[in-house]
Formats: structure tokens, sequence, C-alpha cells
């Protein structure tokens, strides 16, 4: 966000916003229409100073703008293909004409080409059949298997001297340490060799009008993945993730993209498969979640019995530091002060560890609402730190 203290580098940047646009425009790729609601929609947690000003110069030129087609050569008259005659998207289209200004001829073109995905419904299915049963012993021994290992930490430690700079520059921004942007990242794609291959234009119209628990959740993803490919300019057609619609090294979902993915590299464009944006939206996303820059994560304590300890666990829980004392609790060093912490608990195959967390660690879950998602992430963070 430096260049808006410089009146010669806006300048400089807005020629090239504005030859992005005039690229586009004459490829007839050109965002759609309601292109001057997209400021007011992202809001200041959306994107960064470069992002909000190719926003804002696309508004100023909402007129000249306006009819103009999305990207991607799309046009029906009516859905075609694995969606035909479902009467939900059918709605779902008159809403993104009427609220958002997308052609319908366009949308019917895009959604006829849309696949039904079977396997994400079953596998989907069988999820919700689970039950939610506690953790059994040795249960976090397992999970941190999947990646405490060379392939992880070696991997970060790798990426990590290559963007060293970039991830310098989170840390300066956001106030996040660069190996918890790692660990992040190890955990979702391990660095970007397992984005996802499942177009997300498929995934989240099967989620969305298929799923039916969920379905309003994932309809609503998919207004938001249409939303910012017009906004950044790709065919909706193209990006590819997992199987319930996340992209790029962070994995985010189109809502999060549009909340607080940024511009990380300057080029006016908000891109999470380009290593810099990922980082930079990473740590954007840490600090809008509540990041507190120097704290402590976690903090392991001792049981002073054998007895079991009467707490509730897990990273929702909030407790004084004095609880926990009374309950049998003991740290090993001095815990920094703050007013609640969480209790955590960890089932290795032969014992449990308990540990504070502390509200950095509350910030991890909010990437992932997991207790061992959230180790794991914080593990590797230190892993990877020490590996350099």
């Amino acid at each position: 966000m430096q260049f808006l203290r410089s009146p010669l580098r806006f300048s400089l940047r807005m020629i090239r916003v504005f030859s992005h646009l005039a690229a586009f425009s004459a490829l007839g790729l050109v965002a759609c229409s309601d292109l001057s609601n997209t400021t007011s929609t992202i809001g200041p947690s959306g994107g960064s100073a470069g992002s909000q000003a190719l926003r804002q110069s696309a508004s100023g030129a909402g007129d000249a703008l306006a009819g103009r087609p999305c990207v991607g050569s799309y046009a029906a008259d009516r859905i075609s293909g694995d969606f035909a005659d479902y009467a939900r998207l059918e709605r779902f289209v008159d809403q993104m004409v009427r609220e958002h200004g997308f052609d319908r001829r366009y949308l019917y073109g895009l959604f006829s080409q849309a696949k039904r995905k079977q396997w994400t419904l079953n596998y989907f299915a069988q999820s919700d059949k689970a039950i939610r049963r506690p953790a059994a012993p040795g249960s976090w021994t397992r999970y941190r298997g999947k990646f405490l290992d060379e392939r992880h930490i070696g991997a970060g430690a790798e990426f990590a001297r290559r963007y060293q700079s970039t991830l310098q520059r989170a840390t300066r921004m956001y106030g996040v340490p660069g190996e918890y942007i790692l660990g992040i990242m190890a955990v979702e794609t391990n660095f970007g060799s397992n984005l996802g291959s499942h177009r997300v234009l498929d995934a989240l119209t099967t989620l969305g009008f298929d799923y039916a628990r969920r379905g309003d959740f994932f309809r609503d993803e998919l207004r938001h993945f249409l939303l910012m490919a017009r906004e950044e300019g790709f065919d909706p057609a193209r990006p590819k993730g997992s199987f319930a619609g996340a992209m790029g090294l962070g994995q985010f979902m189109p809502s999060s993209f549009r909340k607080w993915a940024v511009d990380f590299n300057g080029d006016g464009h908000r891109d999470l498969w380009n290593p810099e944006d990922a980082i930079g939206s990473i740590a954007n996303y840490f600090a809008r979640h509540g990041w507190q820059s120097g704290q402590p994560v976690v903090e392991p304590l001792v049981a002073k019995g054998k007895g079991p300890i009467p707490l509730e666990t897990g990273f929702s829980t909030r407790y004084p530091l004095a609880s926990l004392m009374r309950a049998g609790l003991q740290s090993t060093r001095q815990v920094s002060a703050t007013d609640h912490v969480s209790l955590l608990q960890l089932r290795y195959q032969r014992y449990d560890q308990y540990l504070i967390g502390y509200p950095n660690f509350y910030t991890i879950t909010r990437y992932n609402h997991s207790t061992h998602y959230a180790m794991a992430v914080h593990e590797l963070a230190q892993a990877i730190r020490h590996r350099l």
C-alpha cells in the first residue's frame, strides 16, 4: 500500500491498471456490467490498495463497461447438460441477473458446461453419516504423522528460501511470522504440489444444487465465485481446486478470497495460485482474524496427578489460568499473562498431552476449526523455522 503515499507512483500504477483494462477490452474480456458495485461489495478488508485501485478505476468506467461480456465465450438460450431443468439453478441465475447485472445467456451457456460430480456427493454423504466421537488414544499421533515429515518440512524450507523477501515483507506489513504462513501452505497444498484437480465451477454447482444439508452455503460460494471471476478477469470454467471449491496455495473459498485475498505482487490482480499473492493473503487473513504480533501460540502443561482432568478441552474453551492450576495442571515455564486461554488435549498412543492455547492458536483455527489442524500448522511452522 506504500504507493498511495506518492502521487508519482500512484499515477504510474493507474497507467498499468488502465493498460490491463484496455487489453481485456481488446480481447472482449472485460468484466461484467455491474462493476460499479464491486468496491462496496468487497469493503475495506477485501484486497490490497492495488486491487482496490483496479476496482475504483473500473467503477469509474461503469457506464462504458455496461453490457460487455464476462471472460469466456458462453451463450445459450437455456441451460442444457447435467444441470438442465434444475429449477433452483434457474432461480439462482435470476438472482445473479437481477442483483449483480450478469447476462442471462452468458450464465445459461456457462452452466451448460458444468459437470455434476457424483463422487463429491458420495463423499459428503459418507462424511455426514460419520458419528463424532471423542478423540481416541493415538488420534493425534496418526494425524501428526500425515504432515510432520520430510516431504512437508523440506518443501517448506525450500519455499522459504525462494520467497524469503516476500515472507519478510508480509511479516512487516501484517505482523504474522513467516513460518506460520508456511505452516498453512504445508498443510493445505504442500506448497502447491496438491492444488486439487476439480473444476471449481463443477464442485460448487454440484454442492450448491445437489447437496441439501449445506446447499445454501455452497450456493453463496458459487455467487462469490462468479463475482470473483468477473472482478479479477478470468474464465470461471478454468480454475481447479479442491472437491469443495477451495482454491490456490492457501485453499481459500471464494467468499474468503473476496474478503481477504490481496494483490501482494502489485500486478493489479489477486491470484492465489501465485506464491506472492498467496503469502500476502494468508498473512492478511491471520491479521484480520486477530493474530497478536509477538505473542505465543501454545504452552505445554503437566498434569500433577494421574487422574482425569475435570475440564472440557478444545480450541473453543475459555478458562482463567487459575482454573487450570486448580484442576491439577501446571506449566513447566512461566505462562504469558492473558485473561482467558483454551485447554487443549492431544492424544498420543500411550499418553495424553495438555497445552494452553493462546489467542493466536484460536486464530489459526479460524482457517480450519480443528485442534489437530492448528497444532499441525504450529508444529510445521516450528520445524521449518528450525530447518532454515
